[in-house]
């Protein structure tokens, strides 16, 4: 599976809800997601849980580039998710967890995320979905489309994973150092 993301800080949460309510066509109720990374040899690994949903674990792959970039992904659903992460956890090591309310809304193939993630500040996420066989100049289009509808501006891109940047802020605490 593949999408094209773009991720960008958010300085107002509020302004933003009400520019992806403008330009939606559909809405997902908001979600309380605790994503734990664990090392792995290639790309990013990491068992998404979601309250009253049914977890998954995430493998995918995408450089870290200040642009909308491809992001090769499989993800499996999880019935057990606590003793996977048991699982995961002994044969790899927690790296980091991610913990975050996200509002989902849809424009034509892309997902708009308006993240608050704990320890780091808000943010704006684009997700394009592509099918295998999809061209993706048409996403382009729509992500360029969503960029000037939210004003996002080169200077508030951000290349990584939430996961990189709270393992950057010197005030994480690794929840395997406790």
């Amino acid at each position: 599976m593949r999408n094209i993301e773009l991720k960008a800080q958010l300085y107002d949460l509020a302004a933003a809800r009400e520019i992806a309510r403008r330009v939606a066509n559909d809405y997902v109720s908001p979600q309380e997601q605790t994503d734990t990374y664990f090392h792995c040899a290639r790309g990013r690994l990491k068992l998404r849980e979601i309250e009253g949903l049914v977890a998954q674990l995430i493998w995918y792959d995408r450089p870290d580039e200040l642009q909308a970039s491809p992001s090769d992904y499989l993800l499996v659903p999880v019935e057990r998710p606590e003793e996977l992460k048991n699982l995961l956890t002994a044969a790899h090591g927690v790296r980091v967890v991610v913990k975050k309310r996200r509002e989902i809304f849809m424009v034509c193939n892309v997902r708009v995320h308006l993240d608050q993630v704990e320890g780091l500040g808000a943010f704006l996420e684009f997700e394009a979905v592509l099918s295998p066989e999809a061209d993706e100049t048409p996403s382009r289009k729509v992500l360029d489309y969503l960029r000037e509808q939210f004003g996002v501006t080169d200077d508030t891109l951000l290349p990584g994973s939430y996961a990189e940047m709270l393992e950057e802020n010197p005030s994480y605490r690794n929840p395997s150092d406790c």
